[in-house]
C-alpha cells in the first residue's frame, strides 16, 4: 500500500485533544500503548531469562545424573529448543495477528508465557514423577518459546502502528529497551533468595518463587493492555479488506509474507541477527565470561553487567530518536562499522581483570550495539506493509534471533576453549558485522523512515 488517502494517513497518527497534542505531540492512548508494549516485553524477557539463570538448580531437579555436566547440558538443550521454536511461534501468532488484530493476539501471548512460566514453578521434580518431569519441562519451555515468538514482534508492531510517524524510532526503542533489565533483575532476585535461604530450603521450594510470580506479572500487563485500542493502521486495513470483492484477498498473511516479502524477510534475518548476537553476548554471556576469562568474582560480574544493561536501557531510546532524524539506514551502517571496529578493544577490556576497565569494555560494546539498534529495531517493523507486517516481522525477526542470538553464548564459550585466547569471541563479532554490511549492500537494504503502508 504505497499510496493512501488523506483520511488513511490521518489514521497513522490518532488525533488527541488539542491542548494535549500541542503540548506533547503524544496522545493518552499512545502513552498507554507504549506502556503496555514495554511491560509486555519486560515480562516476556523476565520469564525467558529465568530458565537460564536457574540452570544449575533445574538440571539437578529435572535431569538427575551422576555427571553434573551431563545434566546441565541436557538442560541447555531444552533452553535452545525455545529459541528454535520461536520462528514457528512468530509465524503462527503473526498470521493470527494479521487476521484478528495485534491487541487480541498480545493478550494470548502474554497470558501463555505467564502461565507456562508459573507452571514450571509448580512442576514436581524427577524424584517425584520420574521421566514425566523433564518431558513436562520441555513442553512448558516450548510454550514459552512459541508465545515469545509472537510477543517479541507483536508488541513492537502494535506500538509502531500507534506511534507518531516522526517518533517511531523512539517509541519502538523505548519498548525494546524494556528487554534489557529483566535478566539482571531476575538474576539478582534468584541471588537474593539463594543467599538468604538455606541450601535445602532453596532447593526444595525457594527456586520456585521467581517462576510463580510470572503469572501475577502477566496479569498486570494484561490490565495495562486492556486500556488500549487496536491500532489505526489495522482498522484501516480491515475496512479496505471489507471493501474487497474476493475472500482470497482478505486472509492470506502467510502467503503474502512469503510471496511478496521474501527479500525483505531475508534482509530482516541478517539485520536482526547481528543485534541478536550483540544483545545475547551482553545479556547471556558476559556475566560468566567476565568471571572466567576476566578472573573477577561472581558479584563483580553481576554488578558490571547490571550497569551495562542499565546503560543499554538508557542509550537505546536515544539511538532510536537519532534514527528518527537521520534515518534507519545510516544508523545500520554506522552501527555495524562501530561493532566491527570496537569489538577487539571492548573484549580486551572486558577480560582485563580490572573492574573499571571491564566496565569500560562493556560500555563500549553497549554504545556500538545501541547505535546499530537505532536503525534495526524500527526497520524490521517499518519495512513491511500492514496486511502482513506481524507475520513477516515475527518470523524473520525470530529466525535471526534463533540463528545468531541463541547460539552466541555457546559460540563464545567454544572459541575461548578452543583457542585459549580470552578475547577470541571478538573475531566472531567482527566477522558477523562485516558479513551484515556486505549483505546490506548486496540486497540493497532500503531506507524506511517515514514510510506509510
Amino acid at each position: 500500500m504505497n499510496h493512501m488517502s488523506n483520511d488513511a494517513l490521518r489514521t497513522q497518527t490518532p488525533s488527541a485533544p488539542p491542548r494535549e497534542a500541542e503540548r506533547t505531540g503524544i496522545t493518552p492512548m499512545q502513552r498507554r500503548v507504549l506502556a503496555g508494549g514495554s511491560v509486555g516485553q519486560f515480562i516476556e524477557f523476565y520469564d525467558f531469562a529465568l530458565y537460564g539463570i536457574s540452570a544449575v538448580t533445574l538440571s539437578a531437579l529435572f535431569f538427575p545424573s551422576d555427571n553434573a555436566l551431563a545434566g546441565l547440558l541436557a538442560l541447555f538443550a531444552t533452553y535452545g529448543v525455545a529459541f528454535f521454536i520461536r520462528p514457528l511461534g512468530g509465524l503462527f501468532f503473526g498470521a493470527l495477528g494479521d487476521r484478528i488484530g495485534r491487541r487480541n493476539v498480545l493478550v494470548i501471548t502474554l497470558l501463555t508465557i505467564g502461565v507456562a512460566t508459573s507452571a514450571i514453578g509448580l512442576l514436581p521434580g524427577y524424584d517425584t514423577i520420574g521421566p514425566l518431569a523433564p518431558i513436562l519441562l520441555v513442553v512448558l519451555r516450548l510454550l514459552q518459546g512459541l508465545s515469545a515468538g509472537g510477543e517479541s514482534a507483536g508488541a513492537p508492531s502494535f506500538v509502531f502502528e500507534h506511534a507518531p510517524i516522526h517518533r517511531r524510532g523512539l517509541f519502538i526503542n523505548v519498548t525494546l529497551a524494556a528487554t534489557a533489565l529483566p535478566s539482571v533483575i531476575a538474576a539478582f532476585f534468584v541471588l537474593f533468595l539463594s543467599s538468604t535461604m538455606t541450601d535445602a530450603a532453596f532447593h526444595d521450594w525457594g527456586w520456585r518463587v521467581p517462576f510463580l510470580i510470572a503469572l501475577p506479572l502477566a496479569l498486570v500487563g494484561l490490565w495495562i493492555r486492556a486500556k488500549t485500542e487496536e491500532s489505526p493502521a489495522f482498522k484501516e486495513m480491515v475496512r479496505e479488506q471489507e471493501r474487497a470483492e474476493s475472500e482470497a484477498v482478505r486472509a492470506t498473511p502467510v502467503r503474502d509474507a512469503f510471496r511478496t516479502n521474501w527479500l525483505k524477510m531475508i534482509q530482516v534475518v541478517f539485520v536482526m541477527g547481528l543485534t541478536a548476537m550483540g544483545f545475547y553476548f551482553l545479556s547471556g554471556y558476559f556475566i560468566s565470561y567476565v568471571e572466567t576469562a576476566g578472573n573477577l568474582s561472581r558479584d563483580q560480574s553481576l554488578l558490571l553487567n547490571g550497569a551495562a544493561m542499565l546503560a543499554y536501557t538508557v542509550l537505546l531510546p536515544v539511538a532510536g530518536a537519532i534514527g528518527d532524524r537521520v534515518g534507519r539506514r545510516p544508523m545500520l551502517i554506522i552501527g555495524a562499522i562501530a561493532i566491527a571496529v570496537l569489538a577487539i578493544p571492548a573484549f580486551l577490556l572486558v577480560t582485563s581483570g580490572d573492574v573499571l576497565l571491564a566496565l569500560c569494555g562493556q560500555m563500549i560494546f553497549v554504545a556500538a550495539i545501541c547505535c546499530y539498534g537505532g536503525g534495526c529495531y524500527t526497520f524490521f517493523i517499518e519495512v513491511f506493509d500492514t496486511k502482513s507486517r506481524f507475520t513477516s516481522a515475527a518470523f524473520s525477526y525470530n529466525l535471526g534471533y534463533a540463528l545468531l542470538g541463541g547460539t552466541a553464548p555457546f559460540i563464545g564459550t567454544a572459541l575461548v576453549n578452543a583457542t585459549g585466547v580470552p578475547f577470541s569471541p571478538a573475531f566472531y563479532v567482527i566477522g558477523v558485522a562485516l558479513l551484515t554490511l556486505v549483505a546490506m549492500a548486496v540486497t540493497r537494504v532500503p531506507e524506511t523512515r517515514g514510510r506509510v503502508g
